[in-house]
């Protein structure tokens, strides 16, 4: 015959824990954010040329604690807009943050226009 106990017996297990602690936590950057040379390989020019572009105000990028530049992902778009201004018109690189911001100002005032349904 065959009798199961009415109530379940517990069963001691033990259980070991292990934890791993890195020394320094490295802070990694967000996703969405792209390396110097991730943006220089996506835009085919060289990574000085992209440092360039950020002491001079065309590309904004942000910087970590090791000094190391991170991008936005649209900076690819931005850099290689740049590189046709300066190739196909001739403009410097200096002037070329100044043209950027004002076709950037002329896209919005667009868009507000086609939304407010003002024609155009």
């Amino acid at each position: 015959m065959n009798h199961l106990p009415s109530t379940p017996r517990r069963v001691a297990t033990r259980v070991s824990v292990s934890a791993r602690y890195p020394l320094v936590a490295a802070p990694r950057p967000a996703r969405d954010l792209l390396s110097l040379d991730e943006v220089a390989t996506r835009c085919g020019v060289h990574a000085q040329l992209i440092s360039r572009l950020v002491t001079l105000s065309v590309v904004d990028a942000r910087r970590d604690a090791q000094g190391r530049l991170w991008f936005d992902r649209r900076a690819p778009l931005l850099i290689a807009r740049a590189q046709r201004l300066h190739d196909d018109l001739g403009l410097n690189y200096a002037a070329l943050g100044l043209v950027l911001d004002l076709l950037d100002r002329i896209d919005h005032l667009e868009g507000a226009l086609r939304r407010s349904g003002h024609p155009g």
